[in-house]
């Protein structure tokens, strides 16, 4: 039989440590630490920190900096995983020089540090600029939905929010009502009732509090929009994975080297809206950068998915001095080829169905047949439907209203396809 030396990954080994040795050229936690030492201008943060004269040492801004970008770039996105990382990675340790902030601290530096942290990034853009990383040829705009820490369900239109404040008040008062008419309840029952009584009323106030301090949003339409209790900037997004809370992540790169040029995340917005403002961005942070390398912007092509595509965007896009081009998310629909093609009504119908889990396709007045001629109409399984009503005005628009037998109905084998519920009086 086979002999091998045993698996010793998992015992702990006390060794000496050289930090400077464990960052190794070339990695990506090498170029952060060279350019944070040796390239960006950290003089705005000593404005911040002035404690010469009073108070402890602070962590220096390159650390803090340092780990924190490391995180994100590693996925570490919370404060306590990324204090934690430092006192237990040793790329970490290296890049922090075995400095162990509390998250605390982390957490601090990057909630007030957001306005000095900003201009470092136009700063890196720079440094790429003069190595020759972004070519200008071309930029491409993509996003992605981002979860937000805040439940869905705190989520609602001002309107929603208030009947949402009366139920949690009506609870608590059938609490307080079962008490005074239940004088016999044991003590681990009253206790329980009283914290669950406590729970509902914290929950109205919170929900009251919200509506007294904030506006409510508006949509481009002008009607209201839900905002969330705890993370008003957050809003409800349909995915490929249901719905969540959270934002629309937009990034603009240039495809020489795919350099991000421009990245801002957007809440209460839907991602056709974030075109102009992100485009508004890249000329601005192409503006900072070396203008003797900028060609003419009308050689600069500019693409973007269909989920960008609406007359409003087109329009500013023409006006943006880009070579634009954007999916047309309305091609299928225009296309006479699409419309006699089985293979493609057969994809679509299996991404309809891995959609709605294998639930059939509802039928829609287009799968009714109607004769305008002999003014008769047959419903899908070919039986037909008796005459309703003609004439009938519905937003100043007038047709004829066919009705389905109910004995047809009752046994129609498409039932499930044609109406929600099993018919009792008449058919559909």
């Amino acid at each position: 039989m086979a002999n091998y030396k045993p698996d010793l990954s998992c015992q702990s080994k006390f060794i000496p440590v050289d930090f400077t040795q464990q960052i190794i050229p070339g990695t990506f936690e090498y170029a952060l630490s060279h350019i944070v030492d040796n390239h960006l201008d950290l003089t705005p943060f000593d404005e911040w920190y002035n404690n010469d004269n009073g108070g402890a040492a602070a962590y220096p801004p390159s650390v803090m900096l340092k780990i924190v970008l490391f995180g994100y770039s590693r996925g570490l996105v919370s404060s306590r995983r990324i204090a934690r990382a430092c006192e237990t990675n040793i790329t970490f340790m290296s890049l922090s020089g075995d400095v162990q902030p509390h998250y605390t601290s982390i957490a601090h530096f990057v909630a007030n540090m957001k306005d000095k942290i900003e201009p470092l990034f136009t700063q890196v853009l720079m440094i790429c600029d003069r190595e020759g990383l972004i070519g200008r040829n071309m930029f491409a705009i993509d996003g992605c939905k981002i979860r937000s820490n805040a439940s869905k369900e705190w989520s609602g239109t001002f309107e929603e929010l208030e009947r949402k404040q009366a139920k949690l008040r009506r609870a608590s008062q059938r609490i307080l009502e079962r008490h005074q008419a239940q004088d016999s309840l044991g003590e681990d029952e009253v206790v329980h009732d009283l914290k669950q009584k406590e729970k509902l009323d914290k929950s109205a106030e919170k929900i009251k509090e919200y509506l007294a301090t904030h506006q409510e949003k508006t949509g481009s339409k002008g009607k209201p929009v839900k905002s969330n209790i705890t993370d008003p900037d957050s809003a409800k997004m349909t995915t490929s994975k249901g719905t969540i809370q959270g934002y629309n992540g937009i990034a603009i790169n240039d495809d020489k080297h795919q350099i991000i040029l421009q990245a801002q995340t957007w809440g209460s917005v839907g991602e056709q809206q974030t075109l102009a403002p992100a485009v508004t961005q890249l000329k601005q942070q192409l503006d900072k950068l070396t203008a003797a390398k900028q060609p003419n912007e009308h050689t600069i092509k500019f693409t973007a998915d269909s989920g960008f595509n609406s007359e409003v965007n087109l329009e500013f896009m023409a006006q943006s001095g880009f070579d634009t081009y954007i999916a047309d998310n309305q091609f299928r629909k225009r296309n006479p080829l699409f419309k006699e093609s089985e293979t493609y009504e057969t994809e679509q119908e299996k991404r309809r169905l891995k959609r709605s889990k294998g639930k059939p396709r509802l039928f829609t007045s287009d799968d009714f047949h109607y004769d305008e001629a002999t003014q008769t109409c047959h419903c899908p399984a070919g039986n037909e439907m008796w005459c309703s009503g003609i004439n009938v005005n519905n937003h100043n628009q007038q047709y004829t209203r066919f009705c389905g037998y109910l004995k047809d109905c009752k046994i129609c084998p498409l039932q499930q396809q044609c109406m929600r519920k099993p018919p009792k009086d008449r058919g559909r």
